[in-house]
């Protein structure tokens, strides 16, 4: 609740806040940045997860997302195949901002089943 009060909205007024719980106990928050060329605003939940990445944390619990929307605001396409990528094992719990103890839980293969992945690098081998 307390990171989409930080969010840099001048354009839609629409504050998201993102809290992602690393297993080092380390709470890294994030909030909604917009920008007048759309294609460059960032989510709360890109920049929690950002954060915790380039602060070093490999592993994570959980992300809460809180926006003033019914049920709460459900991560983007990208958000969802980044914390495929980089937090798939994270509960990621969504809230109205308005109503914050009505909480949704959902993992994030249930966010994005069959995300897309790169097949492991080969090795190349000499005959």
């Amino acid at each position: 609740m307390k990171a989409r009060l930080r969010a840099v909205a001048p354009y839609s007024g629409f504050q998201v806040g993102a809290a992602l719980l690393a297993k080092s106990g380390k709470i890294y928050s994030g909030a909604n940045v917009e920008s007048a060329s759309y294609g460059l605003t960032c989510c709360a939940e890109r920049i929690a997860l950002f954060k915790a990445l380039t602060e070093g944390e490999k592993e994570f619990e959980a992300m809460a997302i809180v926006a003033p929307m019914a049920k709460g605001a459900m991560p983007c396409g990208a958000c969802r195949q980044l914390l495929a990528e980089y937090a798939s094992e994270v509960s990621v719990f969504i809230a109205d901002s308005r109503q914050p103890s009505a909480i949704r839980e959902f993992t994030v293969k249930e966010l994005l089943p069959g995300a897309f992945q790169l097949a492991p690098a080969r090795r190349n081998k000499s005959c």
